[in-house]
């Protein structure tokens, strides 16, 4: 096309037309929505790209080439309610509000609201800042789709009181015990679902064959509670997709009971020698429990696909974190069988010790996988010491969201996402009064581990430190605790300065320290 007096004037109206729009992108660019996805007792090594070989995991898999993997990432504690308050508040557990599981039924104080409920754990209360109600004041919107566990609906912990502008799923983690609830909870309103009521407790009958499938088809439904979840954290990507957004993603899988739909539950059927799980072990009978198990991850895994490919639908890929990770470790061995689950089977610990409930490897170091294309190079692995109680200030930071007055214990990770070197952190601390009572402290290549430290009543607890290399002893299998008798003691100050008292969860050996 020949340059004319015509065309200079075509370009200059549409360099002026795009001017405002140029400088509004110059002097306030959007934040990145953020995708936060929380499996439930996942193990390190339940994922193929952490090792896993009988479970399927295509679209996590796909989430850590295009990303980055966190190869030493630790939960915020051993089970599911203390380890979500630390990553809520970026508090570890030493100064946490919630320290252990704890039904709202066991607490009447002036936090609770009313009566003690039987729905709901203990709640936070309305003084604690959360990593939502941060995000939500920068101009976040926020959603939460999955379970809750940190206070019941009525209470001061409830969602929608914490920051959320959306909530979805379960309140309670042991309605979440039964994938086949009665109903949901919708923002601050219940749905009836189209099951009918069971216990996830329950065991087949004397009446009932082990060995005949229709034995434990009283233990499904019609609405699958992973589904409609999913379903519904989606809707809120594409109802929110002109504005920065917040996605805490839930799951309750893998958590037992093992419940699946049977699409799922025949991708596996066969792959192994899987004999029925009758019950007996806590939670439902299941038919194929080792086909069960992969299923529901597999699955889980589908609907991360789909949430991958609706955000690349959209056009928000480069400008959206998705982060997966897990709340705890898996089951361990003093588990084995529990639920017809099979820990060992499937390496779920990718040879870490212990698992859920222990402070050791196992129960608190977590498979964790971040994408964010505009800012993380594909394919890369970091070994950074980091922790649940880190997000926070990280998304603060990277959202240009950082609160005023608030203390926090974790430390903003940007760099290290960013491929740029920053200081390691001083320690990392972790302490759980529950399972007999623990306490853990990593600073750098080394980790002190407490336990039996509430051994029960009647027992007088005593106070015996463990010393690991985990450098080179990732399984904890040589206590040297007697060959760094100065190192030792330095790490029994720090784990004895790292912590307050709570009035509400006692530790009485420690905190008479």
């Amino acid at each position: 096309m020949p340059f004319t007096p015509r065309l200079l004037r075509r370009i200059l109206l549409s360099v002026l037309l795009m001017a405002p729009v140029a400088l509004m992108a110059a002097t306030k660019e959007r934040p990145p929505n953020i995708v936060f996805i929380l499996a439930d007792d996942l193990g390190y090594g339940d994922l193929g790209c952490f090792g896993q070989t009988k479970i399927r995991t295509p679209n996590i898999d796909r989430l850590a080439a295009a990303g980055m993997k966190l190869t030493q990432h630790y939960a915020g504690n051993a089970v599911c309610a203390p380890s979500r308050c630390v990553l809520m508040t970026g508090k570890h557990p030493g100064h946490a509000f919630i320290r252990a599981n704890r039904g709202l039924a066991q607490y009447s104080g002036p936090r609770g609201v009313g009566q003690p409920e039987v729905e709901g754990q203990f709640p936070i209360p309305d003084e604690e800042v959360t990593l939502a109600e941060i995000l939500r004041d920068a101009g976040y919107t926020t959603g939460g789709f999955g379970k809750w566990g940190l206070g019941g609906p009525d209470s001061t912990g409830a969602p929608l009181r914490q920051g959320f502008d959306r909530w979805f799923g379960y309140n309670c983690q042991a309605v979440a015990h039964n994938f086949y609830p009665t109903y949901l909870w919708d923002d601050d309103k219940t749905i009836p679902l189209d099951n009918h009521p069971f216990s996830a407790h329950d065991t087949l009958t004397p009446d009932e064959d082990p060995n005949d499938p229709a034995s434990y088809q009283r233990f499904q439904g019609n609405e699958y509670s992973a589904d409609l979840i999913s379903d519904e954290a989606l809707n809120f990507i594409r109802d929110n997709q002109n504005e920065p957004f917040f996605l805490y993603w839930a799951s309750t899988v893998p958590h037992v009971a093992l419940q699946v739909p049977d699409d799922s539950l025949a991708e596996y059927l066969g792959e192994w020698e899987d004999p029925p799980y009758p019950g007996g072990k806590g939670y439902i009978p299941h038919f194929k429990p080792l086909a069960a198990y992969a299923a529901m991850i597999t699955r889980m895994d589908r609907d991360i696909g789909r949430a991958m490919d609706l955000v690349d639908e959209l056009g928000l890929a480069d400008n959206t974190i998705f982060v997966f990770t897990s709340d705890n470790g898996p089951l361990n061995e003093t588990h084995q069988g529990l639920a017809g689950t099979d820990s060992l089977f499937f390496n779920s610990h990718d040879g870490l010790r212990d698992g859920k409930g222990t402070l050791y490897e196992g129960g608190i170091r977590v498979p964790t996988v971040v994408r964010w294309p505009a800012e993380v190079s594909a394919g890369t692995t970091s070994n950074f010491l980091t922790g649940f109680e880190d997000w926070l200030p990280t998304l603060a930071d990277i959202a240009d969201a950082t609160p005023e007055n608030i203390e926090v214990d974790g430390i903003s990770f940007a760099r290290t996402l960013r491929g740029q070197s920053q200081r390691a952190r001083d320690y990392l601390y972790r302490e759980f009064p529950s399972y007999r009572g623990q306490q853990s402290i990593h600073v750098g290549e080394w980790k002190a581990v407490r336990r039996n430290l509430n051994p029960g009543k009647g027992v007088t607890p005593t106070i015996k430190t463990e010393l690991y290399h985990i450098a080179t002893d990732r399984a904890e299998s040589r206590d040297v605790a007697d060959q760094h008798p100065e190192l030792l003691a330095r790490l029994e100050t720090m784990m004895r300065d790292a912590r307050t008292p709570s009035a509400d969860f006692a530790f009485p050996i420690l905190d008479a320290q």
